[in-house]
């Protein structure tokens, strides 16, 4: 690229690490985080959505802060929840926040991109939503900065992807989201977890990607013997790459070997 452009935002993307104390989780976390670390060069940050932990507890979320930490000392560290997190020892122990229920939005802005994290559970639920709080805060968070290219993030990904297990609980109403969107041009792409599979699509007239699995991987209806699990547990764990330059984004996946 010629020195006098601007430089790209590069992002590390992952999801669905499902923490749960077991050594499998533990380990293909451990992987990814090594795979990140070994890196030559640097990244502007590293985007977690969602499903940090597998039951919401207290433990989970410190293992999930101890695995972590390493990446969280090399580069900025952006956790969003899923409908596996709870908001409030998510709140506490992975952002050193205070107690609270409230939905956990947050912003970043990195390398001149801002990246807008909203909080898409419901406490209780497998399916998402984003509650009119949100909303409001996401279209006042996008308006207070249009100058500045932005990624918005959530767990639930907000069209179907062809996944029918992923499909029945995905995001509720997406209309208020792309509502919001049609109001902020300067908005790139959707950024999701949720699937636990690479999938890309559109969605409010953007490109729509969605995080692999680190702990596992989404099998498409066609791929599914009789009676199988919608997911397998034999995939390597895997993650994405985003690229941001110049109001374009290109997304590269990569597989990490556990062993």
């Amino acid at each position: 690229m010629s020195s006098d452009r601007p430089a790209p935002t590069v992002l590390a993307h992952l999801s669905d690490l499902h923490l749960d104390g077991g050594p499998r989780a533990t380990e293909r976390t451990r992987a990814v985080v090594a795979h990140l670390l070994g890196l030559p060069g640097t990244l502007d940050g590293v985007l977690v959505t969602g499903d940090l932990a597998d039951h919401g507890t207290d433990d989970e979320y410190r293992l999930a802060a101890e695995l972590l930490q390493p990446l969280a000392d090399r580069h900025p560290l952006l956790v969003c929840p899923g409908n596996h997190d709870a908001r409030e020892p998510f709140r506490r122990l992975l952002l050193g926040g205070g107690p609270g229920d409230a939905p956990v939005n947050q912003v970043r802005d990195l390398a001149g991109t801002r990246v807008v994290l909203c909080d898409s559970s419901i406490p209780g639920r497998a399916e998402g939503r984003l509650a009119p709080g949100t909303l409001a805060w996401l279209d006042a968070t996008l308006a207070a900065a249009p100058q500045l290219p932005a990624l918005v993030a959530l767990h639930h990904p907000p069209v179907d992807l062809g996944l029918p297990y992923i499909d029945r609980i995905g995001l509720r109403e997406p209309e208020g989201l792309a509502a919001v969107l049609d109001r902020h041009p300067q908005v790139t792409a959707v950024l999701c977890g949720h699937a636990h599979t690479a999938a890309v699509t559109t969605f409010a007239g953007r490109p729509l990607l969605c995080a692999p699995g680190v702990v596992s991987t989404a099998l498409l209806p066609w791929e599914q013997e009789p009676g199988q699990s919608w997911k397998t547990e034999d995939a390597d764990p895997a993650l994405t790459f985003h690229l941001l330059h110049e109001g374009r984004l290109s997304s590269h996946h990569r597989t990490v070997r556990t062993a």
